[in-house]
């Protein structure tokens, strides 16, 4: 093996939740390094969220994101010339980072007035187990289930 893996970086718990999860997730959703606007839109979302639901933020969020990561999904693989579609079981981290650029980018393509509503409207239909972020996860799965026959490729 010729160059070394780069090695985990550690995220500090933010602020307000003193939560990793929420660091990464704000860490996701920052554009051109202003992570102080990133973590206003994600703390505002949260305000919302707890308006709407009555129940924690924290707690919806990890809902959220829970019903959102994937457990399976294809990765192409040639063999012989030909390009199959291999089911293939999520590594957690991976898991995690999907679920967040899924939720930041459903919630960018919805209508409404700041990123902080989408946000919020997001992560509220993903902890009720609907909404774009979901529909992308089932759409994963079911293309993981169409390509059963092909597993036997995974080494």
């Amino acid at each position: 093996m010729r160059k070394k893996r780069a090695e985990k970086r550690i995220v500090k718990p933010d602020p307000k939740y003193n939560s990793e999860l929420v660091a990464k997730f704000i860490n996701c959703i920052m554009w051109e390094g202003k992570k102080t606007i990133a973590r206003k839109i994600v703390y505002e979302a949260f305000d919302i969220i707890e308006k709407r639901t009555k129940k924690p933020a924290l707690e919806v969020f990890q809902k959220a994101v829970q019903n959102v990561q994937p457990m399976i999904e294809v990765r192409s693989r040639r063999v012989g010339g030909a390009t199959y579609q291999v089911p293939m079981e999520v590594r957690p981290e991976r898991r995690l980072s999907l679920a967040y650029r899924w939720l930041k980018t459903y919630a960018r393509d919805r209508k409404d007035k700041s990123m902080a509503l989408k946000l919020a409207a997001e992560l509220i239909s993903a902890f009720n187990n609907e909404g774009g972020a979901v529909k992308k996860k089932e759409d994963t799965h079911r293309m993981a289930e169409a390509n059963k026959a092909f597993a036997h490729f995974k080494w």
